[in-house]
């Protein structure tokens, strides 16, 4: 058929319909007949839509028009099952694909997913939620899933293009005072207060701690070999693997006022043999976090410790007062299992030696903020003479 100006089209087909509005079909780079979605007014109008379907074709832009017709939820769950994943994280994007992606887009083709469409959603779980971290996670997660979509050839842009909407404000860590920490460790009960004593002092994450064997303990040496981790899943049930990064197997040097709460734990509360665990329940079982979190919460309201205090938050007592017996950030980094491409060419190595001094720096720390505690409570204040509130006081600060 000739087309509007009178010479013979070349590339696609364009034909008149009893409407007396016209359609247009064209072949795609894979020979197939493809027609446009719409009919035209005027022949000169398909055969416009007619030449941009052929310059996309020219410039390796075009397009399946049926790619995009891949559902999302298939596309998503598919997504996070090809991923190498760790078991938490897995577990954290199948939490976020049911709870804030799902509900929205579970119905929706790949194609059908527009920048709107994306905006409205964030819109509705920041009032719906109130949850700037969860919402901003939910959003990393769509942007990754539709950027492999884009990759794939099954729609042409990324909807997911709000600028900002994927960071996180992390709320400023607490720090727990020489003497707070003693008293976690006291409320929290003697099962537990090594692991209180770790956290800080190691610093080691809950999983890690999870993971301890009675073989990744050297006494003498004061020295904890961390291997693995043993994260729990949303199930209850603990899995093992590698630790969070590879820095995070490591040798921790212990300062050496935990020498007597190391050797009375391995004597009271760790598993039997060599591959004993070093933190069991009660009944024996390795510990869930559910039960500890329950005794950690109690034992924070104890202290007077704030609400958001968390465990985790005990690492940065311990990066703190290393930091302030002398340590670098790269033997801190050593130090808590922390890896980072670019400080590992600016600062300094940090071997045993310097571990070692870390570790007496971190012991001379705590035994002066110890020794001032019971120094205070000795002094009886101006106004008060109360003998009780100075032997508890003192009890407080005792550490040895």
């Amino acid at each position: 058929m000739a087309n509007s100006r009178g010479r013979r089209r070349r590339f696609g087909a364009i034909r008149k319909l009893p409407s007396g509005r016209y359609q247009a079909r064209y072949p795609g780079p894979d020979g197939v007949m493809r027609p446009a979605p719409f009919t035209f007014e005027t022949a000169a109008d398909a055969d416009d839509w007619l030449a941009e379907k052929q310059t996309e074709i020219r410039r390796g832009e075009w397009r399946d028009p049926e790619a995009g017709a891949v559902g999302f939820r298939v596309y998503a769950e598919k997504w996070v099952e090809e991923r190498e994943l760790a078991p938490l994280t897995q577990d954290l994007y199948r939490y976020l694909l049911d709870k804030y992606l799902l509900a929205s887009f579970a119905e929706s083709d790949l194609d059908e997913i527009t920048a709107p469409h994306v905006r409205e959603w964030r819109t509705a779980q920041l009032r719906a939620n109130g949850g700037k971290t969860m919402t901003a996670k939910a959003y990393r997660l769509l942007k990754a899933i539709m950027e492999t979509a884009v990759d794939d050839e099954l729609i042409q842009r990324n909807p997911c293009r709000i600028k900002g909407a994927g960071k996180e404000k992390a709320a400023e860590r607490r720090i727990a005072t020489v003497a707070q920490v003693d008293a976690l460790a006291e409320a929290i009960g003697m099962r537990w207060r090594l692991m209180v004593y770790l956290g800080a002092y190691g610093p080691m994450r809950p999983e890690e701690l999870a993971g301890l064997r009675r073989r990744d303990v050297d006494l003498d040496a004061l020295r904890i070999r961390v291997r693995l981790a043993e994260p729990e899943r949303m199930n209850g049930r603990r899995v093992q693997g590698d630790t969070k990064s590879e820095a995070g197997t490591r040798s921790v040097i212990l300062p050496a006022f935990l020498r007597r709460e190391l050797r009375w734990h391995l004597e009271s509360y760790a598993e039997p043999g060599p591959d004993g665990l070093l933190f069991v329940g009660e009944k024996g079982a390795p510990f869930r976090r559910s039960t500890f979190g329950r005794k950690w919460r109690k034992a924070r309201e104890i202290v007077g410790m704030p609400e958001g205090f968390r465990f985790y938050d005990l690492r940065h007592t311990g990066h703190t007062l290393s930091t302030r017996s002398g340590a670098t950030l790269k033997d801190t980094m050593v130090r808590a299992g922390q890896s980072s491409e670019k400080a590992a060419l600016i600062y300094q190595h940090s071997d045993d030696d310097r571990q070692q001094e870390v570790a007496a720096g971190l012991d001379a720390t705590v035994r002066k903020a110890r020794q001032e505690v019971q120094e205070a409570a000795a002094v009886p204040d101006e106004d008060t003479h109360d003998p009780e509130d100075q032997r508890s006081g003192t009890n407080l600060a005792r550490g040895e």
